[in-house]
């Protein structure tokens, strides 16, 4: 198969820890070509979607050697196989024209995940469609809506950007806390953008699970383990990695979400659950295979290429 990673720069990925660069690997091993694709070299043409992509040869080396780029070459991606949409958020307007573009090819080549699934899927939002396995949440940009709802809460919230990842702009709330109006001001735009408030979960200091999901099944999970001095688990601000299991809470929550994300085309999904509580679901360019395979030893990624090589193969039936 041919499979195109439209992602970040290859020569930035961190070869021990970023699951696209996995992917890439495992799909070479399988004996695929693996290319590379830039937001900026997508573009439309004859009523399709073409792309200016780079073939890569990628090895668990030290960078710069863990890939090498062959030279542009371009290709109608409704000749290729697959196309991963792997680059990191915020979801922009950039973003929002890929996936436009890509929804051109999507009948004859497979595009996961499925680019109208990612415009209806902002990655706090859409686990309200969820309300039974979630914390107690608002979104709201009025320093009264938070208020009340943090005055309902009896105790403290956390509150988040609804386009930040990697733990980037999360605070914990408290009424006490004579920076509680600077904080909503500072994360709402003082009243011009929509902020999400959750109520605060004691059970993060033990963990932010993030569950693993291809086409609605885990593929397992790991625990990230915030810092003493941090409320905030992600990976990126310090978080430690451990092992972890899914439990029935988790199960409960995975049946939950099972039925929408299929229907979405949300193939390859990351839940983020604290104390058996869905906190988000993401769904641009899910981290933590590369943990999940080293603690488990399991194979994830090569899962991932195995379901994307049985479904090439049904859509070319």
């Amino acid at each position: 198969m041919r499979l195109v990673f439209l992602m970040d720069p290859i020569e930035h990925v961190l070869v021990d820890k970023d699951t696209t660069f996995a992917l890439m690997l495992s799909a070479q091993a399988r004996g695929h070509e693996v290319f590379t694709l830039s937001p900026r070299d997508l573009y439309s043409a004859r009523g399709t979607a073409m792309a200016r992509v780079c073939r890569a040869t990628v090895a668990r080396a030290e960078r710069p050697r863990h890939a090498t780029l062959g030279a542009p070459e371009v290709v109608d991606l409704a000749d290729v196989d697959a196309v991963f949409i792997r680059t990191d958020p915020p979801f922009d307007s950039q973003y929002l024209y890929a996936t436009q573009l890509l929804e051109l090819v999507k009948r004859k080549t497979l595009v996961l995940n499925d680019p109208r699934g990612l415009r209806d899927a902002n990655e706090k939002l859409y686990a309200l469609h969820f309300q039974a396995v979630m914390p107690r949440t608002v979104v709201t940009a009025k320093e009264a809506d938070v208020r009340a709802f943090l005055e309902e809460l009896g105790g403290p919230g956390v509150i988040k950007p609804l386009d930040g990842a990697g733990g980037r702009g999360i605070m914990v709330l408290d009424l006490a806390d004579k920076n509680f109006r600077s904080i909503i001001e500072t994360l709402t735009d003082d009243g011009r953008r929509y902020a999400m408030v959750q109520e605060f979960l004691p059970a993060v200091r033990v963990g932010d699970k993030r569950i693993l999901l291809l086409d609605g099944e885990p593929l397992g999970a790991i625990l990230r383990v915030p810092r003493a001095d941090e409320a905030r688990s992600n990976i990126h601000v310090g978080g430690s990695v451990v092992p972890a299991t899914l439990d029935a809470d988790d199960q409960a929550i995975v049946a939950a979400v099972r039925p929408r994300l299929k229907a979405d085309g949300l193939y390859f999904v990351g839940l983020d659950v604290i104390g058996g509580r869905l906190t988000e679901v993401n769904v641009t360019s899910p981290t933590g295979i590369q943990e999940l395979s080293r603690f488990t030893a399991s194979d994830p990624e090569g899962k991932v290429i195995a379901w994307v090589e049985a479904k090439v193969a049904q859509m070319t039936e």
